[in-house]
């Protein structure tokens, strides 16, 4: 029997050069940052002509979307693992935090600031979703309590971000205070913003998650 997934000696170089190719990308934004991601110039460090490489990827757009597609689809397996594994939402937001540490660059292509005239496709949103789905899940298992706030009245009315999940309102705005909190501790770690200040980010870190995790949110 044929194996349908086996790849021909041509699909096989393909590959590689694709893979080699987005080696090349990562090692100038890390240099330069995306917004100065040069096909160009990753053909001259390849020795290959320009019109060549572009056989592999039609445009500087399509080479992005690949490394954020990558970016995504790491983060959302991260997570799965980590939940399949029995992780809580400290076990995930931990999971987030070595994740970005490990590669701050990935971190910043799909959580920094926007690459100038690039817009991600809809599939790369989907993946996102996964990860958001996931965390959703684990702040539901969270025990509730308080008071009902503005901010849970409005998610309601605004929880298409959150797709189809049945997760209450008050499950909603834990899920989306995680998210806020803690990426505003790693993105500013990781700028190195804290190396001045005399602190322990990993502290700051685990302090902001004792807080969201023993905090009170409402009921919905």
């Amino acid at each position: 029997m044929v194996n349908s997934e086996a790849k021909t000696p041509r699909e096989r170089y393909r590959a590689q050069v694709r893979t080699e190719i987005k080696q090349r990308a990562w090692e100038q934004i890390a240099t330069a940052g995306a917004s100065a991601l040069s096909l160009n110039a990753i053909a001259k460090q390849m020795g290959m002509s320009g019109p060549a490489l572009y056989r592999y990827f039609g445009g500087r757009d399509d080479l992005i979307t690949e490394l954020v597609r990558d970016a995504y689809r790491s983060l959302a397996d991260t997570f799965s693992a980590a939940a399949q594994a029995g992780a809580d939402a400290t076990g995930l937001a931990l999971a987030l935090r070595e994740w970005a540490l490990k590669d701050p660059q990935r971190y910043f292509l799909i959580y920094g600031t926007p690459v100038p005239g690039y817009r991600a496709p809809d599939d790369t949103t989907a993946i996102s979703a996964e990860i958001m789905a996931t965390l959703l899940d684990a702040c539901a298992a969270l025990p509730l309590g308080g008071p009902a706030t503005p901010f849970d009245a409005h998610l309601e009315d605004h929880r298409g971000w959150a797709g189809d999940h049945p997760a209450p309102p008050a499950a909603l705005h834990r899920a989306l205070s995680f998210w806020t909190r803690l990426h505003g501790v790693l993105s500013l770690e990781l700028a190195g913003h804290f190396t001045g200040m005399g602190i322990d980010p990993a502290l700051l870190f685990a302090a902001e998650l004792d807080d969201l995790v023993t905090g009170a949110p409402s009921p919905g």
